[in-house]
């Protein structure tokens, strides 16, 4: 199925861009969300016309994305956890954990913002956690988990 993309979507394109992606995906997931719309002519053409407003929105968003970047970046958070003896945790750090820290310290971080690359952190540490604003805007944070006395 051939869309136009009205946003930015991740791993796919741009606004403007006419791609061709699984039906499934296109009705579950871009047409729903408004990312997109089917590319038929009439869509085509009322894509053109509202070209500039789209672009002036989506700047607008990027804007947003790249002044909540600010504030968060070279956040430290310290979190305590129950450890074993070898510094392993008993359970583990989670978005919903971090999401609750970072709040804590004053800073919005919504859970579904955290990306964890190898899952939930398990070990005492510093750990690298992405925080992704935006499909353009991520920034990098330090989680560090400390033993509990």
């Amino acid at each position: 199925m051939e869309v136009i993309l009205l946003d930015k979507v991740e791993n796919l394109g741009g606004i403007g861009d006419k791609v061709k992606v699984k039906p499934g995906y296109a009705r579950n997931y871009l047409l729903r969300q408004g990312k997109a719309t089917r590319a038929t002519p009439e869509n085509i053409a009322e894509f053109e016309a509202r070209r500039a407003e789209l672009e002036a929105k989506a700047a607008g968003i990027i804007g947003e994305a790249k002044a909540r970047a600010e504030k968060i970046e070279g956040l430290k958070l310290m979190l305590k956890a129950k450890v074993g003896s070898e510094g392993k945790l008993f359970g583990s750090i989670g978005p919903v954990d971090i999401s609750e820290a970072a709040e804590a310290a004053g800073v919005a971080i919504e859970r579904s913002e955290l990306r964890l690359a190898d899952g939930p952190l398990r070990m005492v540490g510093d750990h690298e956690v992405e925080v992704h604003l935006h499909a353009e805007v991520s920034v990098a944070i330090t989680v560090t988990i400390e033993a509990e006395e």
